[in-house]
């Protein structure tokens, strides 16, 4: 299992953790950002393909900023394959 950290750019999480178990996600967890919002992607991407989560979650933008933190875990996923 490989364990990422990713610090996250131009969102309000400040770090995003996950394990890669071959190419299903694992223990995600986002400091920062909102929290609910972010605890509840966390548990619904939980045991699913990273890179079918990383197609569904790449793009999403926050209040015009150009991305999320969403798109910020996409970004770190696609880093890593």
């Amino acid at each position: 299992m490989e364990h990422v950290t990713f610090r996250p750019s131009g969102v309000c999480s400040t770090l995003i953790d996950f394990d890669l178990d071959g190419g299903t996600l694992r223990n995600v967890r986002f400091t920062g950002g909102c929290d609910g919002n972010l605890k509840a992607i966390a548990r619904l991407v939980e045991g699913r393909d990273a890179a079918e989560v990383a197609k569904i979650l790449m793009g999403n933008e926050c209040h015009g900023k150009g991305t999320s933190c969403a798109d910020q875990f996409a970004r770190a996923i696609f880093e890593r394959r």
